[in-house]
């Protein structure tokens, strides 16, 4: 696989593409279609795929865990678009997260 062109900048496009299947034809585009199912079927699907890779990542090979990764992504971002989440909103996070220890950052949330 070459790291050559591809970059994140693909998720934002990917974004783009999957909140413009707002209220198009569910018959004609998986993705209204799970827009139109809800935030349940949404979820649902994204823990089936969330499983998924996990068990490519024990069991299968690389190759597979990039397919499940892929689908995983996917579908988490169908959910994004369906909650009015921007990756920009995400990214945003992950750098302000950038240069802090992952223990110091969890212990900063509020408890629950």
């Amino acid at each position: 696989m070459s790291d050559g062109l591809i970059d994140g900048g693909v998720l934002d496009g990917l974004f783009q593409i999957i909140d413009s299947r707002h209220g198009k034809n569910p018959k004609t585009s998986y993705t209204a279609k799970l827009l139109a199912d809800g935030r349940g079927e949404i979820t649902r699907k994204l823990g089936e795929e969330a499983i998924e890779t996990i068990v490519a990542a024990l069991d299968e090979t690389e190759e597979e865990v990039v397919n499940e990764s892929a689908d995983l992504l996917y579908h988490l971002l169908v959910l994004w678009a369906e909650m009015g989440v921007r990756p920009k909103d995400v990214w945003g996070e992950l750098q302000r997260r950038e240069g802090i220890s992952g223990i110091d950052e969890k212990n900063s949330r509020p408890k629950k």
